[in-house]
């Protein structure tokens, strides 16, 4: 096991773009014998948290094996790249032919449980904390309780139930060893979720009452927004509507693709956002790899090529629909900062969100990930309002979205055709933001949606991720797999 520390870099309370590798670096077993005084203070309470914050920074988290399970899985996305690198496992991915040993899974799950346990770690010791700015503290566990919720959620929406781990665990605790290795239900997790996210709601500020140097800091309307995906995957058709309406202060910008840039980061449609600070040097402030290993391979190209639109994304765009040119590289396009991309590189299409323009070919790159943003809360909105039969009100939130996007209002007006109106726009206006693959299993598309992609879904199987080997070895018979003979 790795040593467990907590660095000085860490104590002195960096901002969000801190540096990544000098932070909490542990497993969901581990916790941190520390002398409390050294962070009895408000930079030191916030440095708890932007410990957090940072765990999204990493490559395990929010790089490769993300884009894999949530995008190169989906009719969104192929493997790109050269047909001879597999990138470790994302030919078989792509395929859906994946088992429980696939090692993007294993990067998931563990990466989640580490950024959980950072949770558990600062909520263990705020409390012990005097000396630090009492509304201060409030907030710093609003924070890591919004963080908690969204780790959870992200493995759920993959794995279906599994083990809540809601303090840090003793060693010597027969009783913690069975919480870690002991799957709860759905339910249970959704009501785990729930709890956080209703006490990060009382704990945070408006986003209207953060300073500049606070911008990246979850707020208010990052809990309502989540809670309402929450509701929205449970079909708790009116619990969205409630929570949608209480997430006030933010609005779309005008140009959609702006929001996508250096200089539209945590603009007025931001909700929840993950900060990157681009380095040339390591360790950096990015999210590792994540621009390179998605930016055109070859011949004049600069990156990996890994994660590229598939033609049926780049089909399902309207004409004249701004959004396509703003979410897909083209081979043989100039980009808005004047690069060109050659005829000569390997694939026909690239990940445009992903791209940085002053750090394009380094490990760390400035580019954000957009996790939560207005258009969305509009869009989900719209989905429960029109799965109540409120159609006639569904249809106005649908064409804000559209309408922006340089599109007509839309012609669907029966509830079926507005339904599929609104499950397209999610997949258009949020292409490449993670959602895609979970949104076709959530709304019953999958099979359908991958056989038009040439994938095989397998009902049954592949609605959710195989838990990993090693956890099920641990666990022997507290935990089971899930169904589809992995």
């Amino acid at each position: 096991m790795k040593k467990i520390y907590i660095s000085i870099f860490v104590l002195s309370g960096l901002l969000f773009s801190g540096c990544a590798d000098e932070f909490l670096d542990v497993n969901p077993t581990e916790s941190v014998p520390a002398d409390v005084e050294l962070i009895n203070n408000d930079e030191g309470a916030k440095g708890l948290v932007t410990a957090i914050y940072n765990q999204f920074l990493g490559w395990e988290m929010s790089s490769f094996a993300w884009n894999a399970v949530t995008s190169i899985i989906s009719d969104d996305a192929d493997k790109g790249s050269d047909p001879g690198d597999a990138g470790t496992d994302k030919d078989i991915i792509d395929n859906l032919t994946y088992n429980a040993s696939t090692p993007s899974f294993q990067s998931i799950w563990d990466s989640n449980y580490a950024g959980i346990n950072r949770c558990n770690q600062a909520l263990d010791i705020f409390p012990k904390l005097d000396k630090v700015t009492p509304a201060l503290k409030v907030r710093l566990e609003g924070e890591a309780k919004f963080m908690r919720a969204f780790m959870y959620f992200t493995l759920l929406k993959g794995y279906g139930g599994v083990p809540i781990v809601d303090h840090l665990p003793l060693p010597t605790s027969e009783e913690d060893r069975i919480m870690q290795l002991t799957r709860k239900s759905p339910a249970e997790v959704y009501a785990f979720i729930e709890k956080d996210l209703n006490d990060a709601i009382t704990n945070l500020p408006d986003k209207s009452a953060y300073g500049a140097d606070d911008k990246t800091r979850v707020s208010k309307g990052s809990a309502y927004a989540l809670l309402a995906k929450v509701n929205l995957y449970q079909k708790n058709w009116q619990k969205v509507i409630d929570n949608c309406d209480k997430v006030t202060g933010y609005g779309l910008v005008d140009d959609y693709a702006s929001q996508f840039k250096k200089e539209g980061e945590f603009g007025n449609e931001s909700i929840f956002e993950i900060n990157g600070v681009g380095s040339t040097s390591s360790p950096g402030f990015g999210i590792g790899n994540y621009s390179v290993s998605q930016a055109p391979r070859g011949a004049g190209g600069w990156g990996w090529g890994f994660n590229t639109p598939s033609q049926g994304l780049a089909d399902a765009f309207e004409p004249g629909d701004i959004r396509r040119a703003a979410t897909i590289i083209f081979r043989g396009s100039v980009l808005y900062d004047g690069t060109e991309v050659p005829e000569s590189v390997a694939n026909p299409m690239y990940n445009y969100k992903a791209y940085s323009s002053d750090f394009s070919n380094q490990e760390f790159s400035d580019t954000n990930l957009r996790y939560l943003r207005y258009a969305e809360v509009l869009l989900m909105k719209a989905e429960a309002l029109n799965e109540l039969g409120q159609t006639s009100l569904a249809i106005p939130l649908l064409n804000e979205v559209r309408l922006r996007a340089n599109l007509g209002e839309t012609p669907a007006l029966t509830q079926t055709d507005v339904r599929t109106a609104i499950w397209k726009e999610r997949r258009v206006e949020m292409a490449f933001e993670h959602d895609r693959w979970f949104d076709l299993i959530r709304t019953g598309q999958a099979k359908d949606a991958m056989a038009a992609n040439g994938k095989t879904f397998i009902v049954g199987k592949h609605e959710l991720f195989p838990i990993p080997t090693s956890f099920l070895r641990e666990a022997g018979t507290l935990s089971e797999q899930n169904p589809g003979g992995y």
